[in-house]
């Protein structure tokens, strides 16, 4: 059974992505407040981290199209499992009390939420966007 999805129900989705990706901003800025400049710079590279997987391959893949050899690469960036894993593992008490791991986290997770706040997503096997 498949789900049809709705203009409006993508403008909900992507309002919900929004609100989310202000929310971990917003916590990063407490937390860079509150921890210095560790917490700033790891947070900082993941958030930019993630899009760097679209340099594998440079060059192969046609216009508006990710090199298929960065599909894996970028689709496991792209999924908000293992930053939430990271996130929840932390806040448990498990990974210690480094902040910057912490905030390494919110940035991954806040460049995810953007994104698909702005209609950007996973990548089929060819590069091309999914619908």
């Amino acid at each position: 059974m498949s789900v049809v999805v709705t203009p409006a129900r993508q403008v909900a989705k992507r309002v919900a992505w929004a609100a989310l990706a202000a929310f971990l901003l917003a916590f990063i800025v407490l937390e860079v407040i509150n921890h210095g400049g560790s917490a700033l710079v790891a947070a900082l590279l993941l958030l930019i981290a993630p899009d760097l997987t679209m340099f594998v391959g440079v060059g192969v893949a046609g216009k508006g199209k990710l090199s298929p050899k960065a599909v894996p690469y970028y689709n496991v960036m792209h999924r908000p499992w293992i930053p939430l894993a990271v996130l929840v593992v932390y806040s448990a008490g498990g990974l210690g009390d480094w902040v910057p791991l912490f905030t390494a986290g919110l940035g991954w997770l806040a460049h995810i939420a953007l994104d698909r706040a702005f209609g950007y997503g996973l990548r089929e096997r060819d590069g091309s966007r999914r619908a």
